[in-house]
């Protein structure tokens, strides 16, 4: 940092030294002593920046400043025949020092270009288009004047045609860098001012010798200024950049394509010049340089339209393949499977949809389901066979297409998803299982690739919804997806126009059949069908998304009910009424404040609302867990209900708040059984008993499973035998007789 002023004192104090020059006499010692030191002092200059900022590539500094070594040579010797002859010789010894200074800087250029850009041919035949046009107006305002002067002897015009010729390498080698860079440093752009001052005042030397008899002295100081830009260019921190300057391919943009046509335009537009058209010279250099410019015009367009050929290739690439994951996309997969379809293949589509992915992505961030997703489409592209194309539909849905299937390469890519799923998979630091449902569909009756896609999908959601690793697709299906998504509609009218209904079922203490507490259950009511079971709308609810609405209008109208009970019957009315919650509402953040809402609205206290929820909705844990705690917060008891049914039912005891459980049927069905029967319904009540919670014994049905229950140790039961769910339950009736199953 402390030499990071050194560049802009060096500018500042060459600037006035190049100011001071001509505030000394003209043709005196001072001048010349203030151009040397300029000169000299700028040479040193780079190399005490090489040794400050030792950049990687230390050669082309070098080479500069040697050519500002040579040139202050060279001034030295033209200033010695100054003084010691009448009339300095022309060309002279300088002249040689001054035109060996130019292959070091062109070296130094090209180094340059060569280590901060990458090889564009592009851009090094714009850089030619420009120079060759250049070159043509350089040739008729200077060149040719010189090279046609018979009067003057050979080597006078050789050298005086050399220094607009090395102008013209030294702007081509110019515009190589411009066209190069995407990013330009402040010692580029220093360098760069450099060389166009010095290609000012070389011009300006050869225009002014030729149409005139001045002797230039006004341009000495561009000479100066470029000696002081290039010290300061090398004196810049920005010599040795942290980041690598930024280097793009050649792109045509509106204003390089104005100076490539201004260029290219050069040549005719001299023609139209009266001396010109009439000099043998001018249009035979005038002719040669537009063949040329139009050869390099021709490579430049074709090398343009393999560009855009190139780029055309990579984006359609880019948008048949998954960003994510790198396989196929859904949009490559249509269109292979088209093809399929169209040569009178057999393909056959396997849709995968995996289980367990939004937790995953719920409790441990998007980031790490990202990396299973590619972890699975890895292991799903490693163990399918070579003619099977592995795609991401999009979400967590796979899909394979098999492009002329048989019955046994069929079966092999089912073998190869399961096998695929098996072991856990390592990512972001955890291992995780995941499972999947596949849905299997083949081309018979199938005209397009979407509709294969379709039938795929259906029977996913079949396996998904029974439960089975995989299905194949069956007519079957589309009505009952049709039935589904008719049922669907009519869900909305229902919802809107008020078909629902609630009723409730009690909850007893034993043995004497008290009224404890009840569960809330919706009936629907269609004015067509007649009754729906919950059994098929429920489900139908769930995956459509408006169980979030019918959930709300059944847990409010189950508090204002319950609130209505007990201020009119009082110590009558059940202490607690139960209301079912899905796994969909459980994962909604909002639920929370929905009951509390609702007891609010209600003014039912929170110690009289149980909130039912399956095992499956907790089990993968995550916002349902969280749910959970904050309705136990507020004071809202829980229930699980179907317990001992779920995937982990005593493990899920330690995460989640529960003060119910609730046994499932299928342990009270077989509880008057002698043996191993009654084992696991003992089992319960003492977990039950052990945590401190209350134990239900759910579908009750007859007086022996109700004895058996009371001597094992359960307190609470519910079922047709206690009483069917009804809209106003009689509170007042003491159930100590049985009820008949058969009469509900």
């Amino acid at each position: 940092m402390r030499h990071s002023r050194l560049w802009w004192l060096w500018l500042t104090v060459g600037t006035l030294a190049t100011g001071s020059y001509y505030l000394l006499p003209e043709g005196g010692m001072g001048r010349n002593i203030v151009y040397n030191v300029i000169g000299l002092a700028s040479a040193l200059g780079i190399v005490l920046a090489i040794r400050l900022h030792r950049p990687p590539h230390p050669a082309m500094w070098y080479w500069f400043a040697a050519a500002e070594a040579v040139w202050v040579v060279g001034d030295i010797v033209y200033e010695y025949y100054q003084y010691t002859e009448v009339e300095a010789p022309y060309p002279s010894a300088a002249d040689a020092f001054y035109l060996s200074a130019y292959p070091m800087i062109l070296f130094a250029l090209h180094r340059m270009s060569r280590d901060n850009g990458r090889r564009d041919l592009a851009g090094l035949v714009d850089a030619t288009i420009l120079a060759t046009g250049l070159g043509l107006v350089f040739w008729v305002a200077m060149m040719e004047p010189v090279a046609s002067d018979s009067t003057a002897p050979m080597l006078e015009r050789l050298v005086s045609v050399a220094y607009p010729a090395v102008d013209v390498l030294l702007l081509a080698l110019l515009a190589r860098l411009a066209f190069g860079m995407a990013a330009w440093t402040p010692t580029m752009r220093l360098l760069a001012v450099g060389v166009v001052l010095l290609l000012i005042a070389d011009t300006g030397y050869s225009l002014l010798d030729l149409y005139t008899d001045s002797d230039g002295t006004l341009l000495d100081a561009a000479f100066m200024l470029s000696y002081v830009t290039w010290g300061a260019a090398a004196l810049h921190p920005s010599m040795f950049p942290r980041v690598a300057v930024a280097q793009v391919e050649s792109r045509m943009t509106a204003g390089r394509i104005l100076l490539l046509a201004t260029s290219s335009l050069l040549g005719p537009a001299l023609l139209l010049v009266p001396r010109i058209g009439g000099n043998v010279n001018d249009r035979t250099a005038i002719g040669i340089g537009a063949i040329v410019l139009f050869l390099l015009v021709l490579l430049r367009m074709s090398g343009f339209v393999g560009q855009v050929q190139r780029q055309a290739r990579q984006l359609t690439d880019m948008a048949m393949r998954d960003d994510l994951t790198g396989l196929a996309n859904r949009r490559r997969f249509e269109r292979d499977l088209g093809k399929a379809l169209h040569r009178g293949g057999r393909p056959v589509v396997a849709l995968l949809g995996l289980t367990g992915f939004k937790s995953v992505n719920d409790q441990l961030g998007h980031a790490v389901g990202d990396q299973l997703l590619v972890a699975v489409g890895r292991r799903l592209s490693t163990g399918m066979d070579d003619r099977a194309q592995v795609a991401r539909m999009g979400g967590d849905e796979f899909a394979i297409l098999i492009d002329d299937a048989t019955p046994d390469s069929a079966a092999a890519v089912v073998d190869a998803i399961t096998a695929a799923l098996h072991d856990a998979f390592r990512v972001g630091g955890h291992e995780l299982l995941v499972n999947g449902s596949v849905g299997m569909a083949d081309a018979t009756g199938a005209t397009d690739a979407m509709e294969l896609v379709r039938r795929a999908d259906i029977a996913m959601y079949a396996a998904k919804t029974s439960g089975e690793t995989c299905r194949w697709y069956a007519t079957e299906l589309d009505q009952q997806a049709g039935e589904e998504a008719r049922l669907g509609a009519e869900l909305r009218t229902a919802l809107d126009s008020g078909q629902f209904r609630l009723v409730y079922q009690p909850i007893v203490e034993l043995p004497h059949g008290r009224i404890k507490a009840v569960e809330t259950l919706v009936r629907w009511d269609h004015p067509e069908r007649g009754f729906i079971s919950p059994v098929d709308f429920i489900p139908v609810a769930e995956r459509n998304g408006l169980i979030m609405e019918l959930g709300a209008w059944i847990l409010r109208e189950a508090c204002h009910q319950a609130s209505r009970w007990y201020a009119e019957l009082g110590d009558v009315a059940p202490e607690h009424i139960s209301v079912n919650a899905s796994a969909r509402q459980l994962a909604h953040r909002g639920f929370a404040a929905l009951v509390a809402s609702a007891l609010e609205d209600s003014g039912l206290s929170a110690t009289r609302l149980t909130i039912e929820v399956t095992e499956t909705a907790v089990f993968e844990g995550g916002p349902a867990v969280d749910t959970l705690h904050r309705l136990h917060d507020l004071g809202v008891r829980i229930a699980l209900d179907d317990f001992g049914t779920g995937h982990s039912s005593l493990g899920l005891l330690q995460t989640v708040p529960v003060d119910v459980l609730k046994v499932d049927k299928s342990f009270v069905d077989t509880i008057t059984m002698a043996g191993r029967h009654a084992v696991i319904a003992t089992a319960l009540i003492q977990v039950a008993d052990g945590l401190g919670l209350t134990a239900v014994a759910e579908g009750v049905e007859t007086a022996e499973q109700a004895a058996e229950l009371e001597r094992l140790g359960y307190r609470l039961a519910q079922g047709y035998y206690f009483g069917i769910p009804e809209a106003q339950p009689d509170f007042r009736r003491n159930r100590e007789s049985a009820v008949d199953p058969a009469a509900i």
